[in-house]
């Protein structure tokens, strides 16, 4: 059942609800209730969490870099991998909007940053066992915050080893208040750390927004040409037609004025063979 379930993830969002329902009463029909029962309760994505859904399963070498990249920054905070994970986000992000626009919604700068907050929590979370399950988001995700993203860091046990090495070389244990205050340390440290991890986050999250903006702003001008661009052709297509309507009045004129001068001809041409035999007799009189 899991791959009828992924499929409907990958349909168009319009889709889900009608295949979500004929999913489920097929599992009915064939007694398994509870799977059907699963099935229904499943609730219709959000724009943001299907356009996400989409870069899973249509566009998943940028999206595993972006994974790749929060596990690599968790593991170690560093300049290189925090701007290793921006870059996979702006390029999920660039991705993300092209999908919006193909899908026939607004790019608007809100429906963005939806997308982007979203990216934004799956990368910081990774491939952790309690990351948000990619491919299947039912609703727009947010970045966790201080409590929850300093359970996410991997421990520094620096404190821990001083501890370690100081009872080594020591036949006595540790008084209790070393260790308490050593633990106290080792805390601040870990908080100061996650605090510093924090204020990177919201920086890549504000660099990422406004990567977002900026191609919220490139589509909306390009769809802005298109519109115009479209005016004109209709613009041009009504003047073309009006040009043919004229030019094929023209011509039925000009036959018209052609057929009416060959009459005029051949009536010119009978009045005068009349004058000449009228002549003709006049003279023979």
């Amino acid at each position: 059942m899991d791959d009828d379930i992924d499929a409907l993830f990958k349909l168009p969002l319009d889709a889900f609800t009608p295949a979500r329902n004929a999913l489920a009463a097929r599992l009915k029909n064939t007694g398994e209730q509870a799977e059907a029962d699963a099935v229904k309760a499943l609730p219709k994505p959000s724009v943001a969490a299907w356009v996400v859904n989409q870069l899973y399963w249509q566009h998943r070498k940028p999206f595993d870099r972006l994974i790749e990249a929060g596990d690599r920054f968790r593991q170690a905070q560093s300049r290189e991998h925090l701007e290793a994970r921006r870059s996979a986000q702006a390029e999920l992000v660039r991705i993300g909007t092209a999908v919006l626009h193909e899908a026939g919604y607004s790019g608007a700068l809100n429906m963005l940053r939806r997308v982007t907050s979203t990216l934004e929590a799956l990368a910081t979370y990774g491939s952790l066992p309690e990351a948000p399950r990619a491919g299947r988001l039912t609703a727009d995700l947010t970045p966790p915050g201080f409590d929850v993203l300093a359970g996410l860091l991997p421990p520094s046990g620096g404190s821990r080893r001083e501890v370690a090495r100081h009872s080594a070389g020591n036949e006595r244990a540790p008084k209790p208040v070393d260790l308490k205050r050593a633990r106290e340390e080792e805390g601040l440290r870990v908080a100061a750390a996650a605090k510093a991890d924090v204020r990177e986050a919201e920086r890549a999250l504000r660099a990422a927004r406004t990567q977002a903006d900026r191609t919220a702003g490139t589509l909306e001008a390009a769809a802005k040409r298109a519109t115009e661009s479209q005016r004109r052709r209709v613009a041009a297509e009504k003047q073309l037609a009006k040009v043919v309507t004229e030019a094929d009045e023209a011509r039925e004129r000009e036959r018209v004025a052609e057929a009416n001068a060959r009459k005029a001809t051949l009536e010119a041409e009978s009045a005068e063979r009349l004058l000449a035999l009228a002549r003709r007799k006049l003279e023979e009189l």
